[in-house]
């Protein structure tokens, strides 16, 4: 498991994730929170090289209260 990034928040149903560097999740990556409960799929990889958002179809309406968190791939 690698830490994904951080949530900054939710834009259209889906969830913003800003990754800690390049080496981002592919789409299709399952997304975790710390207690390893899912929190949805990567759909999509946007933004600068060095550190680009993933944009992620949550799981349920939970990802909106981990703004600020960390979450994990799977």
């Amino acid at each position: 498991m690698r830490r994904a990034g951080t949530v900054v928040g939710t834009a259209q149903g889906v969830a913003v994730v800003r990754s800690d560097d390049g080496l981002h999740p592919d789409a299709g990556a399952d997304l975790v929170d710390e207690q390893l409960e899912s929190v949805g799929t990567v759909v999509d990889v946007f933004g600068p090289v060095e550190r680009p958002y993933l944009a992620v179809s949550p799981a349920d309406r939970r990802i909106a209260t981990l703004a600020g968190e960390p979450v994990y791939a799977r």
